[in-house]
């Protein structure tokens, strides 16, 4: 739903939860007007929830407010971050892909990149130990998808020959200050070629060519989750964890309950981590049998 030229999205089954579709993209500079007109909406709204990102401090709304974080890179030129930002390993990484045949370069959103994103969705059901949920969907969905936000999206792709093997797709502010990968996808099969640091290369290149100050990848940890294979490719490619105020304005009496007790956090939230990363690890397990078991494949 669309409130106050703003999309919204709406979250829960028994706690409907609203947030801003770009929350972690541009920051939201007068959420009074959208409350209130949540609060009339005819569709049934509990907690209203958004991120201040602008880095102005923490005190810039008076709502209830906990503490996210993102993971965040300042952006002046390519040659600063090469060789101040970042760690030997990334460099070496992203010349590694260069050495192995990979070109990267920014694309148009045509049919060709469209194809290539299917292809790249379409190579493994699981990914990082997690079931892929672009695996199996058709081209015409894979567009639709894909092509949201087009007048604030750059998109990059990364080539062996003529095919694609992984793509960005970066979404900025309307004032073309922050960026953030709204997908960053590399084909499994190609892992050897550092297909992703050339990407996250390119993605500075083009920040840094457009005057876009910050770019984000995403948060910089997750919930209570330990720092993992993920967190350090950010950290050594110069990502930096910034704590950014989250807010939430309860809409309905529900709402307000939920939020005094806490009932607004997903249960796996709750979970100690100890017992969270065991249930991550008999998942990954589980997803890899099943993949085994219908292909034919032995690890």
């Amino acid at each position: 739903m669309k409130v106050c030229d703003v999309d919204i999205k709406i979250e829960g089954k028994l706690l409907k939860i609203a947030r801003p579709e770009l929350e972690k993209y541009e920051m939201l500079e007068r959420p009074q007007g959208i409350i209130e007109n949540l609060r009339q909406a005819a569709t049934r709204i509990d907690l209203f929830t958004f991120l201040q990102i602008d880095g102005e401090g923490s005190n810039k709304f008076e709502y209830a407010r906990e503490w996210e974080n993102l993971a965040i890179l300042p952006v002046s030129t390519f040659d600063h971050w090469w060789n101040k930002q970042i760690r030997s390993e990334a460099r070496n990484r992203a010349r590694q892909a260069e050495k192995k045949g990979v070109r990267v370069r920014e694309v148009v959103f045509d049919d060709a990149f469209v194809q290539g994103i299917w292809e790249v969705y379409g190579e493994s059901p699981i990914r990082q130990g997690k079931r892929n949920v672009h695996y199996g969907k058709d081209i015409g969905t894979v567009r639709r998808e894909a092509e949201t936000f087009l007048d604030r999206s750059v998109f990059i792709g990364a080539f062996l020959g003529e095919q694609l093997i992984g793509f960005v797709k970066l979404v900025t502010d309307r004032e073309r200050i922050h960026a953030n990968t709204m997908n960053i996808v590399a084909m499994v099969q190609h892992r050897d070629k550092a297909t992703t640091n050339a990407l996250i290369a390119q993605c500075v290149r083009s920040c840094a060519e457009r005057g876009i100050k910050y770019l984000a990848y995403q948060n910089f940890t997750y919930g209570k989750k330990r720092p993992d294979n993920l967190t350090n490719f950010k950290q050594v490619n110069g990502f930096e964890k910034v704590n950014v105020p989250r807010y939430y304005v309860p809409i309905s009496g529900l709402g307000s309950v939920a939020l005094r007790l806490g009932l607004h956090h997903k249960l796996a939230d709750r979970v100690p981590e100890s017992i969270a990363e065991k249930l991550r690890e008999l998942r990954s397990e589980w997803y890899k049998r099943g993949f085994q078991s219908t292909t034919g494949v032995v690890g």
